[in-house]
């Protein structure tokens, strides 16, 4: 129960850290919390020997503090009502000309949070100000000192919205969603790889296969295994435990989902189907399978006719290329010693075979006609076969996805200078 709870906790906070809400409200609560800082400071004397030193500061006009507290938050509203639209018109552009599924990396910026957060803030602020000077007996003395930081943060949000159309504009600029998306892959798989020599454990010791099998008990997106939430029951028991879909693979209810050395029944069998991840979207992160298939996806959409696009199609293969080729390094089976040896996890990873299929494949049925595109995506494959520290099987597959595209060069480019000018690139 406790590591169920866990389990909700961890995808719950993922979920915050991810909603376009969650910084616009903290900094807003943060605002809300100041505001009546600022009119506790008010009665300082540390605030009363300023306004005398430096009087040219401070309001002391009721009118005046007025006028400035109202013309601020109908300001800081319209700029907030501007940058909320230019956030759903960057959305809807995204969606609709390279792939639905950027909108959550696009969502989750997170300075753009902090932007709106700041005028939500800072409008908040100006309100309860403002509500205070209107109190029975109030005068523009007494928030002489808050209404001073009212203006230093509504010019804070005039440089922030300055920042924000420079930030907006160029966020949604394709060369640049396509260069995050290959930075942060490109980190990802080099943080994979150099935790994988410390984990390996030799896969020859273990014989699997006369292993138990486990199925999924509902469908959806593999997204990982969670070790530390195995029971120490597991761990007392000695088992040998086999995860066998990749990261990002679809399981159906009922389909193999783990292999272990001895049958796992009851309540050790709910706490290990608990280590499992599933999710319903098939990817929403920029890492991984899920930075592939957003590349893919964009290369596929230039190529559809009412965009023909082919210049990001060749620049989103060209990052693609890179990243295939440090995913097939890895082995096929990972496997791992847990509390000194007590388990041993081994976890499949994504095969040549399905990154053909799920990543390359799409792209050379969607741009078989375009000769620059094809050409490209020969270079890429080509640039991945000679690679020394790919598997022979990742070769011929890679190989083998070569003749596939020369078949399509044969049957689709209708140009014969053209056809024959990239079959001889083959050879």
């Amino acid at each position: 129960m406790f590591k169920s709870a866990i389990k909700i906790l961890k995808n719950l906070y993922s979920r915050v850290l991810q909603s376009i809400a969650f910084y616009p409200v903290l900094i807003s609560i943060g605002f809300f919390i100041l505001a009546f800082i600022m009119l506790e400071l008010e009665s300082l004397e540390l605030a009363k020997t300023l306004k005398q030193r430096i009087p040219y500061f401070f309001i002391e006009d009721y009118e005046t503090a007025r006028a400035i507290l109202t013309t601020l938050i109908g300001g800081i509203l319209s700029l907030t009502v501007f940058s909320f639209t230019m956030v759903m018109v960057v959305l809807s552009q995204a969606s609709s000309n390279f792939s639905p599924r950027l909108l959550p990396s696009l969502v989750s910026n997170k300075r753009h949070q902090l932007i709106l957060g700041v005028y939500i803030g800072t409008l908040l602020y100006c309100i309860i100000i403002l509500i205070f000077l209107g109190g029975h007996g109030m005068d523009a003395h007494s928030v002489g000192f808050s209404t001073m930081f009212a203006a230093i943060s509504g010019v804070l949000c005039i440089g922030l919205f300055v920042y924000f159309i420079h930030s907006i504009s160029t966020s949604i600029q394709i060369q640049n969603i396509i260069n995050n998306i290959f930075r942060s892959s490109s980190r990802y798989l080099d943080e994979e790889y150099k935790d994988f020599s410390s984990l390996k454990v030799g896969l020859q010791e273990l014989r699997m296969h006369n292993f138990e099998t486990i199925y999924s008990h509902k469908s959806g997106y593999f997204r990982g295994f969670d070790a530390s939430l195995l029971s120490d029951s597991l761990f007392d028991q000695g088992h040998h435990i086999e995860v066998l879909p990749f990261v990002g693979q679809h399981i159906w209810e009922g389909m193999p989902l783990m292999r272990v050395q001895k049958m796992i029944e009851g309540k050790d069998l709910d706490d290990l189907l608990l280590c499992v991840d599933m999710s319903n979207n098939r990817t929403d992160e920029n890492n991984g399978i899920g930075g592939f298939i957003k590349l893919m996806e964009i290369a596929v959409k230039a190529m559809s006719p009412g965009i023909n696009d082919p210049g990001t199609a060749i620049n989103a293969i060209n990052k693609l290329a890179p990243l295939l080729m440090k995913t097939m390094r890895f082995p096929n089976k990972v496997s791992k010693s847990l509390r000194e040896g007590k388990m041993i996890l081994v976890t499949n990873n994504l095969r040549a075979k399905e990154l053909m299929q799920i990543i390359i494949q799409p792209i050379r049925l969607y741009a078989k006609k375009d000769s620059s595109v094809v050409l490209a995506l020969m270079g890429a494959l080509k640039y991945i076969s000679q690679d020394p520290n790919i598997s022979k099987e990742s070769m011929e597959e890679v190989h083998r996805e070569l003749v596939a595209l020369k078949m399509d060069v044969e049957c689709n480019i209708e140009n014969k200078f053209d056809r024959e000018k990239i079959l001889a690139r083959f050879e």
